[in-house]
């Protein structure tokens, strides 16, 4: 597949803001706003994001035209989630996918969010982010890695993961491939639907929070079965945050992961912080090729290529750029 490389984010450049999935508090949404233009870009919400549905930011149709208004507006320049939560499955029958594909644009969060970030790499071919959100990252003070999201949504080649959160070798190997992969709740969901996610050729990322290791053993090993780790040319597991069945667990959740992906003949990392993490979290890229090399002297995770689009791309997309602005 041709990936759709959005055009790269600039100092100055807009921000919009959705609720796709659970209702969102306002002082955290201000917070996160705060953050983003400290860091000099502009941002923009529509009002109904704060409306509530149950535990939704409103309904389905709210939402859903909510997050393509903010890929069609030519005054948005990326779309960055507010929250995860549970709802972004709603969304997957009521976009417009050709809405979007006419307009692509960075889109960013985790969690929840892995849905659609996958949905939109399988079916759009866009290149998406797993990356921090407003309310969650961007709220508090040491919640973003600033390089790595600058690294990714900047448009640059050949940069490290592991300079920003060092890795453990589980499995020695080298692969090369393409980025993928999320919430491994999220992906293990959508075995058996149309929008069912697509794992062949990838560097695969798999990161969760909170569930005990049989679960993670239960999800891991429904992908193999599935067939969903064949192919996989690599794989790199998050910091899988209160992974743990009692603190006093004879065993630990590298031991567990390595049951199910330990004869895979791939290299097997874990530890890279992105998604639900204990600070700064890292922005990954979903959709370009990177190189994984595990041994003896430890982990290197490399990005090849750039994930946004740059220079003649940016000025042929959105024309001349336009001048610096205090953040609204």
């Amino acid at each position: 597949m041709v990936r759709v490389k959005p055009p790269a984010l600039q100092p100055g450049d807009t921000i919009g803001i959705i609720a796709p999935a659970s209702n969102i508090k306002r002082d955290l949404l201000e917070a996160g706003r705060g953050r983003l233009h400290e860091m000099g870009y502009r941002t923009s919400f529509l009002p109904s994001i704060f409306d509530e549905d149950l535990y939704f930011a409103g309904s389905v149709g709210r939402r859903a035209r909510e997050l393509e208004e903010m890929f069609v507006r030519p005054d948005v320049d990326a779309v960055v989630c507010a929250r995860g939560g549970y709802g972004t499955n709603y969304l997957l029958e009521e976009l417009d996918l050709e809405r979007l594909k006419c307009h692509p644009k960075i889109f960013v969060g985790y969690s929840d969010i892995t849905t659609l970030l996958t949905y939109f790499a399988d079916a759009l071919g866009m290149v998406t982010f797993h990356g921090p959100m407003v309310t969650k990252d961007f709220s508090h003070p040491e919640g973003v890695h600033v390089p790595s999201w600058e690294a990714a949504l900047g448009g640059s080649a050949g940069w490290s993961l592991e300079d920003s959160s060092p890795l453990k070798v589980l499995v020695e190997g080298s692969g090369e491939g393409v980025l993928y992969g999320g919430c491994l709740s999220m992906l293990v969901a959508s075995i058996g639907t149309p929008y069912e996610v697509h794992t062949e050729g990838t560097i695969l990322f798999l990161e969760d929070i909170a569930v005990k290791p049989f679960q993670i053993d239960r999800m891991l090993m429904q992908l193999k079965l599935a067939g969903k780790l064949q192919g996989v040319q690599g794989m790199v597991f998050g910091e899988m945050l209160d992974c743990m069945q009692t603190k006093d667990q004879p065993y630990s959740v590298e031991q567990v992961i390595l049951r199910i992906v330990g004869d895979l003949g791939v290299p097997v990392a874990f530890g890279l912080r992105s998604g639900h993490v204990s600070r700064e979290l890292v922005t990954l890229p979903l959709g370009v090729r990177a190189a994984l090399e595990a041994g003896a002297e430890g982990v290197s995770l490399r990005v090849l290529e750039a994930s946004t689009a740059g220079g003649e791309a940016i000025a042929a997309t959105k024309g001349d750029k336009k001048p610096a602005r205090k953040p609204t």
